[in-house]
């Protein structure tokens, strides 16, 4: 389960209060608001906060105040532009505020997405809830023999099993010792001082879950999107990606459609692939030792190309 009732019911809670408003705001994003969106077993997101929308973010390109006389049809024209042309700081002025319940380690590879505000559930203040990320059998995947960060063909039969019940006996088993060690009293009932908090939870496996609020731009969150919901991402952030994508989409759709357009339906080409590009359109015919590329640049060119 990804929210208990208990929790769900504080999520709800401010719905009931609602408050006028003369800011801006996105009708989308509003149905989004106070809602917990499943991701994994125990995981989820959910929009706390944001601020901006669509015209917010062409307000910021024309240094203006007001809508003016633009239309709609225009709007989406200027930010078609500012994604096509790679510009940032329009896309700056809109912010939105996630909680994400997740792995440790999905949390230490988001981490690394340095250009946004994080407050992480702290296991020195408090303890953690006894609950892990347990793959599904068919997410259980060998080591790619082609990509040492890639995943292969699923595990099967017994070697599966085995897999899955090593990870949940391992993370039971410290689970049982981390409230052990934090006790103030012994398995037997004798009193004993207990281990710190912050000590105790380096026992931890990294499949315990965590939880942050995530604070971010939009031009970060872009580009924090290009990366985690490609196909090659890992598939337990991008699941994480997949949900935040459908969010954006009602959040800012304009943008959110170049976006898809651009980044990640497009593709970047250097010099020499264009070069080879032109090269192949007079009607040549153009190969990897004629094409300046090395084999693995020929290779993703030629998946470009499809």
């Amino acid at each position: 389960m990804s929210v208990t009732p208990e929790q769900q019911a504080e999520i709800e809670a401010p719905r009931s209060e609602t408050t006028p408003t003369l800011r801006a705001v996105s009708p989308g994003m509003e149905a989004h608001l106070y809602t917990a969106y499943p991701v994994l077993d125990h995981g989820f997101v959910r929009v706390v906060d944001y601020m901006g929308d669509d015209a917010a973010i062409c307000q910021a390109a024309r240094v203006s105040y007001g809508r003016g006389t633009k239309s709609v049809q225009n709007d989406e024209g200027l930010i078609r532009y500012l994604m096509r042309h790679w510009h940032s700081t329009p896309f700056e002025m809109c912010e939105i505020k996630l909680h994400v319940k997740l792995p440790v380690f999905v949390a230490r590879q988001w981490i690394r997405h340095r250009t946004a505000n994080v407050n992480e559930y702290s296991a020195r203040y408090s303890i953690l809830d006894r609950e892990f990320y347990i793959p599904e059998r068919d997410a259980l995947a060998a080591q790619s023999v082609v990509n040492n960060q890639g995943r292969g063909a699923a595990l099967s039969g017994e070697e599966a099993d085995r897999v899955l019940r090593y990870l949940r006996d391992d993370a039971m088993r410290a689970y049982d010792h981390y409230e052990e060690m934090i006790s103030d009293t012994t398995a037997d009932g004798e009193d004993q001082q207990g281990l710190a908090r912050e000590l105790a939870r380096m026992n931890l496996p990294a499949n315990i879950y965590t939880q942050w609020y995530w604070k971010v731009d939009l031009h970060n969150l872009l580009h924090f999107l290009r990366l985690r919901a490609d196909a090659h991402a890992q598939y337990e952030i991008r699941v994480y990606a997949d949900e935040i994508c459908k969010v954006v989409a009602d959040w800012v759709p304009f943008a959110y459609r170049a976006f898809e357009d651009y980044r990640m339906g497009g593709a970047t080409l250097s010099s020499t692939a264009l070069d080879c590009v032109r090269r192949m359109l007079k009607g040549e015919e153009v190969t990897q030792e004629t094409s300046g590329m090395s084999k693995g640049e020929w290779r993703e060119f030629m998946g470009v190309l499809g």
